[in-house]
């Protein structure tokens, strides 16, 4: 919720108050860079680190004045013991990787970017090794129920609150400042709370994975659409237990279809628009969208919006520039031309290229072209879909409609739903200028266009995937193995740890393992011992699909012999 911070003396923050932070214990030097390619410069790095998308977690002064129940600052060591990851060139000093700084009418903000979820650090041996677009190892989950407790402290200690209110206010604040202070606190807490409260499941995700999909449903119907003051909708909130592990960037850009479900048209600069903008929306975007009678839409879905479209074009440019990561450790060269033959098989003998070779996929806007990604059920956790149903009250959205949904939004309808119009209506009225009603245009809007060329691919962005059959399906995307050496863990929903237990059939994978950046470069993947969390992912077998962590399905390459599937892991290492 946006804040008017009126009782700040000084807008302008202090680096005083952020004073620069230690980096990871661990990382006495700075990490090995994969080589991803000539476009990955170090300055296109940096840009990634820190470029705004309009999240806004909290004003940068409360942040640096928060603190962790042992009396540590919340945000020492870069929050590395989340697994986030030092930013040597952030300003202010201290920040994480892909944790920004944007500046509004009431002081400065920090915020998130896609950055701090897909950045990864490996160890080897010792050796840290920095690979950018990767699926980061950090715990989300913990991150967020401790902000909860950080804040709730200083509302409910009064020593704690006098500590904070002269961090962010100097040494001698007034009473009047102080109330205004506790007040602005207790508001943005509120919704926050209310959040964490019903959203957080009693079963951590862990390091590695979160439920995205729920988090954002949550976040947007729970705390965005209701009536102000508040604007929130508590009943919509659930809790959030379909977690998938993160994707990788590269080559995300080219895909014809993303979102685990596959249920998103991908391919050009105006689809990327639509699946990040909802990631903004559930990750501490300000969105209160209101009725309009003026809008073509009959809503305003930028009159409180702090998506920064502009930020958000220049990542998805950015993101195209990633390359997959080179295995840059010793191979066995003839046993990965013996992995290549296998790779090339067809699915019954083995082979891994009907589903995951590189084929031409749809052709977007202005001839752009994508990469096919099948859609397709392979008997693995079911989860998503479940969630994927939520229905929600609408509130100030009820009657919205973008013309090419079939039905203007019900007082109960689909999260789904909500999300797409939303984001829709939010680019639509960004990007095209006619969407206000006035008597000039009165006689002429039904002559021009509501979608452009540039916007009319949106009518693919959101697809809802269809159940509505006697034996349901449960498809996931099944994407271009390039750099697959560097995801783990694997399936969408991070329930196996390496490779060579993926090509294991599913009822003799491992049950439980241990998730961390230590890195097993045989079986590529999550090494058994790790050191960095003290946690352990708890899977299910087949006999529960539906469970959230099922390591059940992709039942493929199971049956080779252990020489194939030694050359087919050598191939992967070097895709």
């Amino acid at each position: 919720m946006k804040i008017k911070c009126i009782f700040w003396k000084n807008v302008t923050f202090a680096l005083t108050i952020l004073t620069p932070l230690p980096l990871l214990a661990e990382a006495t030097s700075a990490p090995v860079a994969i080589d991803q390619g000539a476009e990955w410069t170090a300055s296109a790095q940096k840009d990634f680190y820190s470029r705004d998308q309009g999240s806004r977690i909290m004003p940068l002064r409360w942040m640096a004045a928060l603190k962790q129940p042992n009396g540590e600052p919340f945000m020492a060591a870069s929050l590395s013991r989340y697994g986030y990851l030092p930013n040597e060139d952030s300003n202010p000093p201290g920040l994480p990787v892909g944790f920004t700084v944007a500046s509004g009418s009431d002081g400065q903000y920090i915020g998130m970017t896609c950055a701090a979820c897909h950045t990864r650090q490996i160890e080897v041996a010792g050796t840290f090794y920095r690979i950018d677009g990767g699926p980061a190892i950090a715990d989300f989950q913990s991150f967020l129920a401790d902000l909860d407790t950080a804040v709730n402290t200083i509302l409910t200690d009064q020593q704690a609150f006098k500590n904070f209110a002269h961090a962010v206010l100097g040494p001698s604040p007034t009473t009047s400042e102080e109330n205004k202070l506790h007040e602005a606190v207790q508001t943005w807490y509120l919704p926050y709370h209310t959040l964490m409260e019903g959203a957080l499941p009693p079963s951590p995700w862990g390091p590695a994975r979160l439920d995205a999909v729920s988090m954002i449903f949550n976040r947007l119907t729970g705390l965005d659409i209701g009536p102000p003051p508040t604007y929130m909708i508590p009943e919509n909130i659930k809790p959030a237990t379909a977690p998938v592990r993160y994707p990788f960037l590269w080559n995300a850009a080219i895909q014809d279809k993303t979102q685990w479900p596959g249920f998103a048209d991908n391919g050009n600069n105006i689809l990327g628009l639509a699946r990040n903008l909802g990631e903004v929306y559930g990750v501490f975007g300000v969105f209160h969208p209101k009725k309009d009678k003026w809008r073509l839409l009959g809503i305003n879905y930028l009159a409180n919006n702090s998506a920064n479209f502009q930020g958000l074009n220049a990542l998805e440019n950015l993101v195209r520039k990633i390359g997959p990561p080179k295995w840059p450790w010793e191979v066995d060269q003839a046993l990965a031309s013996k992995g290549k033959e296998v790779f090339e098989r067809k699915a019954e003998q083995g082979g891994c290229i009907g589903c995951h070779g590189i084929k031409p996929g749809e052709t977007r806007f202005l001839n752009q072209k994508t990469w096919a990604t099948p859609i397709q059920d392979v008997g693995t956790d079911s989860k998503e879909y479940e969630i994927l149903g939520w229905t929600v009250k609408t509130g100030v959205l009820e009657g919205a409609k973008i013309p090419f949904l079939a039905e203007p939004l019900k007082p109960v309808d689909t999260a789904f739903n909500v999300l797409g119009t939303s984001v829709i209506g939010s680019i639509l009225q960004h990007y095209v200028p006619v969407l206000m009603k006035s008597e000039e245009h009165a006689k002429t809007e039904g002559k021009r266009p509501l979608f452009t060329p540039e916007t009319e691919d949106l009518k693919g962005a959101f697809r809802m995937p269809t159940l509505a059959t006697a034996t349901p399906t449960y498809a996931y995307e099944s994407r271009v193995l390039q750099g697959i050496w560097a995801a783990a863990p694997y399936l969408h929903n991070g329930s196996v740890p390496t490779l060579a237990e993926l090509l294991k059939p599913a009822a003799e994978r491992v049950r439980s393992f241990k998730v961390g950046p230590a890195y097993d470069l045989v079986d590529i993947g999550l090494a058994v011992e790790q050191t960095q969390f003290d946690y352990t992912l708890e899977t299910t077998d087949c006999s529960d699909r539906n469970s959230g962590n099922s390591r059940c399905g992709h039942e493929f390459g199971t049956q080779l012999s252990a020489d194939e599937k030694k050359a087919l892991l050598e191939y992967l290492k070097i895709l």
